[in-house]
């Protein structure tokens, strides 16, 4: 049996490098050498044992770039060709597959969190999850995923230029979220309990407005939206009490978009959220259209990745690195596993 390593989450707090058989690749089925690994907020909270939809142990990783090792017969891949990785693999079959939403399936399994994932050095995917780089760098390709979730929340909430928009949470995925909306042309305010993200966002995403989270927030809020609240807000916090304060943003008739995800009940003023007409939509990983979107967007130069790819490690190093980046986050905006 041929062996490769392999980066496991064995439990909470319990990240181990370990040998592992490599796959063994299904007649429809790409090969890929991994050769970039972005580390998610998904990865950290399955190392802090936060996340609801994971059985450990887990190899983790999804934001992937590799290589293509082989390819099935007829494949419109050809070895040595440099992919992005759509880690959502879909049954094809539900409702939400047959809508054109194969971001929802019903059946989904994402890789790193349903299946394990690529924290290692190969895999093996089905062909319709394989994306051909277009030339783009090994670092764009890796960045395309976490993008396109933000991308895939902007077209979700149908933003106008003409619209103020919140974007709550200056992580990775809100930061992606925040940069989409820009690019509308939309007024941005990006709020945060972190003065240093916050900081970053501005040179990143080029918001006009940027608010430390907190009671004091609320006042600005008003001031900015003339007491109106904002057309559409998107909260991409992870935290059930942002998420439940993210409704009091929201101007009559305006778009709730949640982002993230919380193990948990979210609650709301019912006759509040009635009075308002307010529209509240879940926006979950994202679709082909989204990937194809950053893609673009990447080409044209509109996403400055030298600003966005603050950390990199290796994968001896990652086994130390990702533990102590999960409880250590300043300056850290997106940090990189380089395979080469």
């Amino acid at each position: 049996m041929s062996l490769m390593t392999s980066l496991v989450c064995v439990g909470p707090g319990q990240l181990e490098k370990r040998m592992c058989a490599r796959p063994e690749r299904k007649n429809n089925e790409v090969r890929v050498k991994i050769r970039r690994i972005g580390i998610c907020g998904t990865d950290f909270h399955i190392y802090e044992g936060k996340h609801p939809f994971l059985v450990y142990p887990r190899v983790l990783g999804h934001e992937l770039a590799g290589e293509i090792m082989e390819v099935p017969s007829g494949s419109r891949h050809a070895v040595g060709d440099h992919v992005i990785i759509n880690p959502y693999l879909s049954c094809g079959n539900c409702r939400a597959c047959r809508s054109g939403k194969p971001n929802c399936c019903s059946a989904i399994a994402v890789l790193g969190v349903h299946r394990d994932g690529g924290m290692c050095e190969e895999i093996c995917l089905p062909e319709q999850n394989v994306i051909a780089s277009g030339g783009l760098s090994l670092d764009a390709c890796a960045s395309v995923e976490f993008l396109a979730i933000g991308a895939h929340a902007v077209r979700r909430g149908a933003v106008k230029s003409t619209e103020q928009v919140l974007v709550v949470g200056a992580g990775p995925i809100g930061l992606g979220t925040a940069l989409f909306v820009n690019l509308t042309g939309a007024r941005l305010t990006i709020m945060d309990i972190d003065g240093g993200r916050l900081g970053v966002a501005r040179g990143i995403c080029g918001a006009d407005h940027t608010l430390i989270a907190g009671d004091a927030a609320n006042s600005e809020i008003d001031r900015l939206t003339q007491g109106e609240g904002f057309d559409v807000v998107f909260d991409a916090t992870g935290n059930r009490q942002s998420m439940e304060s993210g409704f009091d943003h929201v101007a009559h008739g305006g778009r709730y978009i949640l982002v993230s995800v919380v193990n948990g009940q979210v609650s709301f003023s019912d006759p509040d959220f009635h009075k308002r007409e307010m529209t509240l939509i879940g926006s979950r990983n994202a679709t082909d259209e989204d990937f194809r979107h950053v893609m673009a967007c990447h080409k044209a130069g509109k996403i400055p990745l030298e600003k966005i790819i603050t950390h990199r490690t290796n994968m001896d190093a990652a086994e130390n690195d990702l533990p102590f980046w999960a409880k250590e986050k300043n300056g850290l905006v997106k940090a990189m596993i380089e395979m080469d």
